[in-house]
């Protein structure tokens, strides 16, 4: 009988201790439980639409940086040929410049491995004498011999059949700088899905002056791939690099200069050019396009691209304006937002406000779509992880409680049976002998 009542002490204080312990906690639990898919509801709610415009906001801000970093490159190579104005007219002066002067491009060798190599800045440096001779000419590394030298007074003289460079230099006064267009020949559509890739420079050129009055020109001939390479490896909706993007996603990015022409572009053939005797390749209208695409002739002036969207020439005037922003437009079937960026870099070719052109970071709505329902989807995984992580500890709680009340509830029932001393427990058949022998 004295087991019986131990029993039921012991099991009495273990479930008010069970109770005491299990039930604030289960309580605790389902009020986390049920703010955590509160939480994760409203950010599954929100995620496509707050993702959206942060980061459409954050593309914008990639878009002005990488206009404010070429308007630096451009101004650095403005100083360079500055430099090279006062260094000894010789060809090792000269070669020793054109040496030094390196940046790290990204190559693909000929096995197809892609590496990122030093290659020179300027594919040409030379010294020219005021009737427009070449005196001094570095080309690619090497001295280029007497026999090379060409007179470069008139256009048809020059590497691209039509430059003006040493006429534009010699009206200039001294520390003014001519910067040209960017100057190429044309890559049609065909020889772009072969492989060949626009090729081309941008002439810096500043005249020398001796006690005459005007000795000659200096050029500094940048390589095409320097400039093009802040966007050919842009995709905007990511933050790492690739070696060429692909158009065809609708995502990447793509610079544009102060007449509206593009100047880099993931397909080449959009990139402005020049015909084998030096005109240019006429770009795309609403008259031209057919034959021109036919042709596999496709130079892009935004300018002109009205008849495409609207939207396309109204971003064109916001840029030339000087100004940043974000806007809609359709191109090639797709439904388009771009961010674009002027490139503050100034110059008598580039006068203000537009500057030196703008960059633009093109995002095909439906992938950026795509990635704001990845993201709900990560948070909802996020959110499941967390549940699944508190019922397990709900249990594990239990179980080391219920096993903690256990011990509890038995050293307690010890304690109260050991202050009853052994004997003090009178059997009821005593106690009525006694009351019968009275």
């Amino acid at each position: 009988m004295a087991e019986t009542k131990k029993d039921k002490q012991f099991f009495s204080i273990g479930r008010i201790f069970f109770l005491l312990i299990v039930i604030p906690l289960s309580l605790m639990a389902f009020l986390i439980a049920n703010g955590i898919f509160k939480v994760g509801d409203t950010a599954r709610e929100r995620a496509t639409t707050v993702l959206d415009l942060k980061s459409q906001e954050e593309i914008k801000i990639r878009a002005i940086n990488t206009a404010e970093e070429v308007a630096n490159f451009l101004r650095e190579r403005e100083n360079d040929v500055l430099v090279a104005s006062i260094l000894p007219g010789t060809e090792a002066a000269y070669k020793a410049f054109v040496d030094q002067k390196k940046r790290n491009l990204w190559v693909k060798d000929r096995d197809g491995k892609i590496q990122k190599v030093a290659a020179p800045l300027y594919s040409e440096m030379s010294l020219i004498d005021r009737s427009g001779n070449e005196i001094v000419r570095i080309a690619n590394g090497a001295v280029a011999g007497k026999n090379q030298l060409k007179n470069v007074a008139a256009p048809a003289g020059t590497t691209y059949k039509s430059e003006d460079y040493f006429s534009k230099a010699v009206g200039l006064g001294k520390g003014e700088v001519y910067v040209s267009h960017v100057t190429g020949w044309y890559v049609t559509k065909q020889e772009f899905e072969k492989g060949k890739r626009f090729s081309g420079l941008v002439r810096y050129a500043t005249p020398i002056f001796d006690k005459g009055g005007l000795s000659g020109v200096v050029v500094l001939s940048l390589d095409y791939r320097h400039l093009a390479a802040f966007t050919d490896h842009v995709i905007p909706t990511q933050a790492d690099y690739v070696y060429e993007a692909d158009a065809s996603t609708g995502n990447y990015a793509y610079m544009v200069d102060n007449k509206g022409f593009i100047i880099s572009h993931p397909n080449d053939y959009h990139i402005a050019g020049l015909n084998p005797d030096g005109t240019a390749v006429q770009p795309l209208t609403k008259d031209t396009a057919e034959t021109l695409t036919k042709e596999g002739k496709e130079v892009l002036n935004l300018n002109q691209l009205g008849f495409m969207d609207a939207g396309l020439a109204e971003v064109a005037k916001e840029a030339a304006a000087g100004k940043a922003g974000i806007k809609n437009y359709k191109f090639a079937g797709h439904e388009k937002f771009v961010a674009y960026a002027p490139i503050k870099f100034y110059s008598k070719t580039y006068p203000e406000p537009a500057g030196f052109g703008w960059i633009g970071m093109g995002v095909d709505i439906a992938k950026f779509q795509e990635m704001a329902t990845a993201t709900a989807e990560k948070i909802n995984q996020e959110v499941k992880g967390w549940t699944s992580t508190i019922v397990i500890i709900i249990i594990a709680s239990v179980i080391l409680l219920f096993g903690i009340s256990a011990l509890l509830a038995r050293g307690i029932s010890r304690s109260l049976e050991a202050e009853v001393p052994a004997g003090a427990e009178t059997p009821k058949d005593d106690l009525y002998d006694d009351e019968e022998d009275k």
